[in-house]
């Protein structure tokens, strides 16, 4: 299992199903996974600042349909307000928060998708680390992190940090494949959330557990498909045979198919709203 990231990089948009950086270890207790050993810290850093990929800049329609459902989600608990999405690509979430009123901002460590961002779709989102940029401390009303913390080596300094931006009130929107899911179970090491950008493998148990312990309350919990074109979900299908990718596309498309959005909920992706707990007593690893 245990592979390079090959010569695309840390690119999101890949094929390379059933590939991670290093071996996968399974916690016994609570089915969490993640790499037996983690990549360095500054390698990490480069090859997400040098990240670009077409394939989502292609898809606007089913990136902007996939954010309209998450913002819905989270406006059922919070009034509209500052926004903050950590680990936007290239800001199409941030985009439709701005149109249904938010006051929101992105921050991407991709040099490519924070430009593309700026430049394409005229909204602020900045350049830099996660766990870096300078945004002020309780302000957010929501902050998301949508396909963001199963990339961290230390998913528990992105809650800390969180809890440092949200506002009073406030909630956060994280979205994640989930490890525990009947076709994670089913496809083991072939499941296509298996591929080098991903440090850990969540379950629904260990996201649990992971953000008690850092003193967030779980507000709602669901599955979270995402919107593409039927000709982008076949042809992820090269990843295990690239003549039955290529032949179904080629079928969409003498169909009249390939163009339409679909959004098949196969039960792998999940979200969570949670909010701070005010009374909630957060013990820092690193402190004891």
């Amino acid at each position: 299992m245990a592979g390079e990231a090959g010569p695309d990089g840390l690119s999101p948009t890949t094929t390379g199903f059933g590939t991670a950086l290093a071996d996968i270890v399974r916690c016994s207790t609570c089915g969490h996974m993640q790499l037996e050993r983690f990549p360095d810290d500054r390698w990490l850093a480069d090859a997400y600042r040098a990240a670009a990929s077409q394939g989502y800049v292609d898809e606007p329609e089913g990136q902007r349909q996939t954010a309209r459902s998450a913002l819905a989600r989270i406006e059922c608990h919070v009034d509209r307000g500052e926004l903050l999405d950590l680990g936007c690509w290239v800001g199409f979430l941030v985009a439709e928060a701005c149109d249904r009123g938010w006051r929101a901002i992105g921050v991407e460590p991709s040099d490519f998708a924070s430009r593309h961002a700026r430049e394409q779709l005229g909204v602020d989102v900045r350049t830099g680390g996660l766990l870096d940029a300078k945004l002020g401390e309780r302000r957010f009303n929501a902050v998301v992190l949508g396909d963001v913390i199963e990339h961290l080596a230390d998913p528990g300094d992105a809650l800390r940090r969180v809890r440092e931006l949200i506002a009073p009130g406030g909630v956060t929107w994280i979205a994640l494949p989930d490890a525990g899911s009947r076709i994670a179970r089913l496809l083991g090491a072939h499941w296509w959330s298996v591929i080098p950008t991903h440090l850990q493998y969540f379950t629904r148990a260990s996201l649990g557990v992971l953000l008690a312990r850092h003193g967030f309350e779980l507000l709602e919990l669901t599955t979270a498909p995402k919107s593409f074109t039927v000709a982008y979900y076949l042809s992820r299908l090269d990843g295990y045979s690239p003549t039955l990718g290529h032949t179904l596309t080629a079928g969409a498309r003498a169909l009249g198919l390939a163009g339409r959005q679909w959004a098949p909920d196969f039960g792998d992706r999940m979200a969570v709203i949670a909010r701070p707990r005010p009374d909630a007593l957060v013990v820092d690893p690193q402190r004891g």
